[in-house]
């Protein structure tokens, strides 16, 4: 790729000089396809993710197949990609996910909370308390292991029953699952309707309620367009860990209203014009998305892929798929 289909670094002030991206399509993306998608994909797709500069990759879901079918493959895919120089995280809804991820040698793990009563039954059949109590001896027990914990908080801004969610609610769930060990939250905007002065105004109550803003990363949809002036508003709160997901794949089986996740490429080309460090190589990166949105059959929603795909060449692979 050219260096004139970059944009022109101009950093801003009251910016991180780095973020971290947290690149989830490989997980939270390929769990929404329709059809499986082939284990041999799913691993060359995390190996190029890697090698386009990703230090951080989510790699499967140790779930139930009933309930996410698409990656009942995860005890197959993790050994195929668990030498990989990268952070591997995997979800465990329960204390058989951790037994399943701990059997594999995984050394990340995360859970899903709810900040709102109607997504924790339909994503979890429970009470957000209830989901809570099971997720406390998940989180003791990855602790004692030395693993790892990231904790997933869903709909803290809006939910498609319950529509605005009031922001105690949010800071209540985030402070009881930091209470219990994990070492991160993820605020996720996952119906996509989040605006940056919303995203400011939870921010600041979390931080109020002494929930440390290194510990937060940010999980935005682009449902209304609004993920990247999200994800700008939490940089200027402090916030450098985002959730992004390469191609702009997936969306949430359990809220219909759910579109894709912030895609990795236009993430990365903003941070790139404000001067701020992924490590990411941009190219190989589109190249990568590319490749995937050819095994999909359709091609990617990210402007920055459809906009940057004729000037990349593909990246050498493994093994052609």
């Amino acid at each position: 790729m050219t260096t004139d289909a970059l944009p022109m670094a101009v950093p801003a002030a009251g910016l991180p000089a780095r973020v971290r991206i947290h690149e989830v399509g490989a997980r939270d993306g390929l769990q929404n396809e329709k059809a499986t998608v082939p284990t041999e994909v799913k691993a060359e797709f995390v190996r190029r993710l890697a090698e386009a500069g990703l230090t951080t990759i989510e790699a499967t879901s140790f779930v139930h197949p009933k309930w996410v079918p698409q990656l009942a493959d995860a005890e197959r895919l993790y050994p195929l990609v668990a030498s990989l120089p990268v952070a591997l995280p995997v979800l465990v809804p329960n204390e058989r996910g951790l037994d399943r991820a701990l059997g594999l040698g995984a050394r990340r793990v995360a859970v899903f909370a709810s900040a709102t009563e109607s997504f924790a039954k339909a994503n979890l059949n429970r009470t957000v308390d209830e989901a809570l109590a099971m997720f406390e001896p998940v989180v003791a027990r990855a602790k004692a292991e030395g693993l790892h914990v990231r904790g997933y908080l869903s709909m803290c801004f809006g939910d498609p029953w319950e529509g605005p969610v009031p922001l105690p609610q949010v800071v209540r769930v985030c402070r009881a699952l930091l209470d219990q060990g994990c070492d991160e939250l993820s605020l996720g905007d996952t119906i996509g309707v989040a605006t940056p002065g919303h995203v400011t105004a939870l921010l600041a109550a979390l931080e109020e309620a002494g929930v440390p803003v290194g510990a937060l990363g940010v999980h935005f949809h682009d449902t209304y367009g609004q993920a990247l002036a999200n994800t700008l508003a939490a940089l200027q709160h402090g916030v450098t860990t985002v959730d992004a997901s390469a191609g702009g794949l997936g969306g949430c089986p359990y809220a219909k209203s759910a579109t894709g996740n912030l895609a990795t490429e236009d993430l990365v080309w903003m941070l790139r014009g404000l001067g701020i460090d992924t490590g990411v190589d941009l190219g190989r990166l589109v190249a990568t998305s590319v490749w995937m949105a050819e095994r999909l059959g359709r091609p990617s929603p990210s402007r920055t892929v459809r906009a940057l795909a004729p000037t990349v060449a593909s990246p050498a692979s493994h093994k052609e798929q």
